[in-house]
C-alpha cells in the first residue's frame, strides 16, 4: 500500500492509545498478535476483543457490574489501590485480555497462573461479617460472566448489530477457556446461559456508600491528555450506558449526556479508531521471532 499523507495522523493516534494502556517506563509494550495464541486468528475471541473502543465500554460496563457484588466490591476495597492507581487497574485489566487472546499461549498461561497465585492469597470479612475468599469459584463466576457478556454487547452495538446468535455462543465457549484456567465455576458457554447466571445472581447484589465511592471513580478517569480525556468521558458514559436498567437504577449514579450524544460519540470513536489501527502492525499476525513491532 502507497505511504498516504494521513499515516503521521493515524501514528500519532495509535501512539496515545499506545500510551493509555502501557506504561513505557516501565517498559510496556502493546502485545503482538501470535499466531499459536490460547485462540486462534480466526476465532470470534480475537475479533471482540480487539476492537480498542468497545473493549473498553465493555470494561467499564462489566467493572460497574462486578461491584454489585458485595464480595467482589470488598475485594477491590481490601486489597487493590485502587483509590490512588484506578487508571492503573483498568491498564492492567486491559493487559490480561490482550495477553491471553493474542501472545503466545505460553505467555497466556503465565499471566493466568500470576492471577491465580495473587487471588490464592487474598480474602477477607465483608462488612456484615461474612468471611469471603477471591478465589470462591462462584465468585469468579460472576466476574468472568459480567466482563464477558459486557464485551460482547458492546460490540454488538458499536461493530455489529446483526451478529448471529451462533457466533455470539461460540464467543462465550471460547472465554470459557479462561474462566474455567481462573477456578470460575458454573461457567456459561453460550449467551442464554451468561444471561440466565446473571439473574440467578441479581438477589446477592447491593449497592451501598462503598459501591458509589468506586463507581465515581470509575466514572471520573483522566488518562491523558484533554483530547484523550474528552473521548474517555464518553467511553465512560457508554459503559455505564451499557449495563442493564436494572444495574444502573442500582447505582444511582447522577444522570451524564443525553443517550444518543453518548451513543453517537461512542460510535465515533469507535471508527476513528478503527481508522487509525487499519493496516497498522498491530493488526498483523507475527511470527513467534518478531519480539517488537515492525518499523
Amino acid at each position: 500500500m502507497p505511504p498516504s499523507p494521513f499515516d503521521p495522523v493515524r501514528a500519532g493516534i495509535r501512539q496515545r492509545i499506545s500510551d493509555v494502556f502501557n506504561d513505557a517506563e516501565k517498559g510496556e509494550r502493546p502485545v503482538l498478535r501470535r499466531a499459536d495464541a490460547l485462540f486462534a486468528p480466526d476465532s470470534v475471541a480475537w475479533k471482540v476483543n480487539g476492537d480498542v473502543v468497545t473493549m473498553m465500554i465493555g470494561g467499564v460496563s462489566g467493572l460497574l457490574l462486578q461491584m454489585l457484588h458485595p464480595a467482589v466490591l470488598a475485594g477491590v476495597w481490601d486489597h487493590s489501590d485502587f483509590r490512588a492507581d484506578m487508571h492503573g487497574r483498568l491498564r492492567r485489566t486491559a493487559k490480561f485480555i490482550a495477553v491471553t487472546t493474542y501472545d503466545h499461549a505460553e505467555a497466556g498461561q503465565a499471566v493466568i497462573d500470576k492471577v491465580n497465585r495473587i487471588h490464592s492469597k487474598l480474602g477477607g470479612v465483608l462488612p456484615d461479617g461474612t468471611p469471603y475468599r477471591v478465589t470462591d469459584p462462584e465468585l469468579l463466576a460472576w466476574v468472568h460472566v459480567t466482563e464477558t457478556i459486557s464485551f460482547l454487547d458492546a460490540w454488538i452495538r458499536y461493530a455489529e448489530p446483526r451478529m448471529p446468535r451462533a457466533e455470539q455462543d461460540a464467543y462465550f465457549a471460547e472465554m470459557a477457556r479462561v474462566g474455567e484456567a481462573l477456578g470460575a465455576d458454573p461457567l456459561p458457554r453460550d449467551r442464554a446461559a451468561a444471561e440466565a447466571l446473571i439473574q440467578s445472581y441479581r438477589p446477592r447484589l447491593k449497592a451501598d456508600g462503598r459501591t458509589r465511592e468506586v463507581a465515581e471513580m470509575v466514572m471520573r478517569q483522566r488518562v491523558g491528555s484533554p483530547a484523550v480525556d474528552a473521548a474517555a468521558g464518553v467511553i465512560m458514559q457508554a459503559g455505564l450506558d451499557l449495563m442493564p436498567a436494572w444495574a444502573r437504577r442500582m447505582h444511582a449514579l447522577p444522570p451524564g449526556l443525553p443517550t444518543p450524544l453518548v451513543r453517537g460519540g461512542a460510535l465515533s470513536t469507535a471508527r476513528l479508531l478503527r481508522w487509525a489501527f487499519r493496516g497498522s502492525p498491530n493488526r498483523g499476525v507475527h511470527a513467534k521471532e518478531v519480539t517488537a513491532f515492525p518499523r
